[in-house]
């Protein structure tokens, strides 16, 4: 256990001098940048320097959901949790501490798995909430309203349900709103916003929705048809995983239970598992390892289901 404790604190000490080096590299470029763009800013006439100062929403400003940044706490206590849960795991199956130091190193790529693990997450929340936004749009238009009243409408009705003001559905209504409001076209606002969500179904309704309106087609019954399917296949999928949840729950414990039964041996009957430590042992103990780990990879696979 001291192995995999200095270990974890070793690789968490490097971490953060390569973080900090980072963060400095970055405020110095972009300090540079902020002199650059200040000279421009003096350059260009009261006009010009009034309008680029002017509250409006940029492509750069807006979230990304396929993207996802890690803060500096966030990497070193992803580092921190992969490096004792690996180095634990080996020290388990090895009990040695060279061993337990080298499968906790292994810890350094987990922020890359933390960070597609919450874009999945901010990507099933938006797609959540865009179901719930289809619903109201359909209703605003089948009530007469014209396409740009009935986004302002739907903004209202989604406050009511998200009332937080953070939430991915109600600020992207309001930059949507905001935007059309500032002259910009609502195909534009749209497709910006679908180019961001990177999900299938925001992209769909995006280029049925230019389309229509390009072509000159009854935009009311298009939109309405197409958010009835789109909010079919979301049922579905929200059906699925509802069915998935407890299979998930049971693959985690079928995978967690090995390694407790051997760690529980191990305090138990230290004389009984001797000789998985020394010899060939270690190669049944690595072979279990591996199958271990390809059944856990298995049932990833065969869990990601897809509509």
């Amino acid at each position: 256990m001291i192995y995999i404790v200095l270990t974890v604190l070793a690789g968490a000490l490097c971490w953060l001098a390569l973080t900090i080096y980072q963060s400095s590299y970055k405020k110095s470029k972009q300090t540079v940048v902020n002199n650059q763009s200040s000279k421009k800013e003096r350059a260009s006439n009261s006009f010009e320097f009034w309008r680029s100062k002017a509250p409006q929403p940029t492509t750069s400003s807006l979230i990304r959901y396929d993207e996802y940044h890690l803060s500096s706490m966030e990497k070193l206590v992803c580092v921190a949790v992969g490096g004792v849960v690996l180095g634990t795991v080996g020290y388990i199956f090895y009990k040695n501490g060279i061993a337990a130091l080298v499968l906790a190193c292994g810890g350094f790529y987990y922020p890359v798995i933390w960070r597609q693990q919450m874009v999945r997450k901010r990507q099933a929340q938006l797609q959540l909430q865009f179901k719930q936004a289809l619903s109201s749009l359909s209703s605003a238009l089948g009530a007469g309203k014209s396409v740009e009243s009935a986004f302002k409408e739907v903004l209202t009705d989604l406050r009511l349900l998200y009332p937080d003001p953070k939430a991915f559905i109600v600020k992207e209504l309001e930059t949507l709103n905001r935007r059309i409001e500032n002259g910009e076209t609502i195909e534009v606002a749209l497709k910006d916003w679908s180019d961001r969500a990177k999900l299938e179904d925001i992209q769909q309704f995006s280029e049925v929705f230019v389309t229509c309106k390009r072509t000159g087609g009854n935009l009311v019954h298009v939109i309405r048809r197409t958010a009835s399917i789109i909010q079919e296949k979301l049922d579905i999928q929200q059906d699925i995983q509802v069915m998935m949840a407890q299979k998930r729950f049971e693959s985690k414990v079928l995978t967690f239970a090995p390694l407790a039964v051997i760690a529980l041996l191990n305090f138990s009957s230290p004389d009984y598992m001797e000789p998985l430590y020394q010899g060939s042992g270690l190669l049944i103990m690595t072979t279990a390892l591996l199958i271990l780990i390809g059944c856990y990879a298995i049932t990833k696979w065969i869990m990601d289901v897809k509509v």
